[in-house]
């Protein structure tokens, strides 16, 4: 992997996490007058980017999907949960508990790592025939 390809992943990965981060600010309303809307809605837009940014990335390789798959998983879910714990376990007007990230936001992020995985799958099945 290139030092250039390296700096895209992480792009990717830091973009991943700051749509959902920014649509929320717009929707934050909901999470206390609709809070399953709200609840809803986040996954979805976090579906949406690390779909289109798999589909970016992948598109551009023409080898090891699956092994690019799991690289591009592993350290776009690494990005958010670093960029998370800054944010949301020290002092600060978003803190929560571990225990309560953990089940409010992280196993939502499991959907970082599937898409792109499954998605190399996808690809080397679709390669090899």
């Amino acid at each position: 992997m290139s030092s250039r390809n390296l700096k895209k992943i992480l792009l990717f990965g830091v973009l991943i996490w700051l749509i959902p981060f920014v649509v929320s600010f717009f929707i934050f309303p909901l999470r206390s007058s609709s809070r399953p809307l709200f609840e809803s809605i986040m996954p979805v837009i976090l579906t949406l980017a690390v779909a289109f940014f798999t589909v970016r990335y992948l598109s551009k390789i023409s080898r090891d999907f699956v092994k690019e798959g799991i690289l591009i998983g592993i350290v776009w879910l690494v990005t958010s949960l670093v960029i998370d714990l800054i944010l949301f376990i020290p002092e600060s007007p978003m803190q929560m508990t571990l225990s309560d990230y953990m089940v409010d936001i992280a196993i939502t992020y499991l959907i970082i790592l599937i898409i792109p995985v499954c998605s190399g799958y996808l690809m080397k099945k679709t390669c090899n025939n």
